[in-house]
């Protein structure tokens, strides 16, 4: 559990996910609620490597941190084994977003070949799923675009720009937001009415 001391300790920064950042802290302040009986100590904090703001609060200074923003991702446990360790490697590399960009590519790919698309190229499976409505019509072109940012950088196309960290976090968000969909949801659904999750 972290204090809110000079320096906030985590596992890895929010934002860009290095391991073991280095926050250090750029501003505190308290606040209290209209009723005048709660006290919170804040903290801000900033990552040494990519710059980007942490908040924490607790109950005391130097006390132990209550909370974080922005909360670090996680991947559900409803996700298979599979794509939820492609997810998980492309959230801890996304300081290196070349390599995070390729893993959470993998990630949709593997999540497709679950769902039984696994004849052919990534976009004739994008396609076929697509087709089958296993893809929304929105979904399908931001899978040709997750698809094509990985091609770019597995062949090494020298006229493609390499990503930034932010591209990684928005390919990130859409395998994260494809997991949710073909996944979590159909498990919470099952488990509300009292069924078993589909496969």
């Amino acid at each position: 559990m972290p204090t809110l001391t000079d320096n906030l300790r985590l596992d890895r920064c929010p934002h860009c996910s290095v391991a073991n950042p280095n926050l250090f802290k750029k501003a505190q302040l308290e606040t209290v609620n209209a009723a005048l009986t709660q006290r919170r100590y804040w903290a801000i904090y900033q990552c040494a490597t990519c710059g980007s703001l942490v908040s924490a609060w607790s109950f005391g200074q130097n006390a132990d941190v209550v909370q974080h923003f922005p909360n670090s991702l996680s991947v559900d446990d409803d996700i298979p084994e599979r794509p939820k360790a492609f997810l998980k490697q492309a959230q801890e590399s996304l300081n290196a977003p070349a390599g995070a960009v390729m893993l959470a590519a993998s990630a949709v790919d593997s999540m497709l070949k679950i769902r039984g698309y696994t004849d052919g190229s990534l976009y004739s499976r994008i396609e076929k799923a697509s087709k089958d409505h296993v893809l929304t019509s929105e979904m399908t072109p931001w899978a040709h675009a997750v698809r094509l940012d990985a091609n770019d950088q597995r062949h090494a196309d020298n006229a493609a720009a390499l990503p930034t960290i932010e591209d990684a976090q928005k390919v990130l968000a859409f395998a994260m937001a494809l997991g949710e969909y073909l996944f979590v949801l159909p498990s919470r659904i099952a488990r509300g009415i009292g069924g078993d999750p589909p496969k």
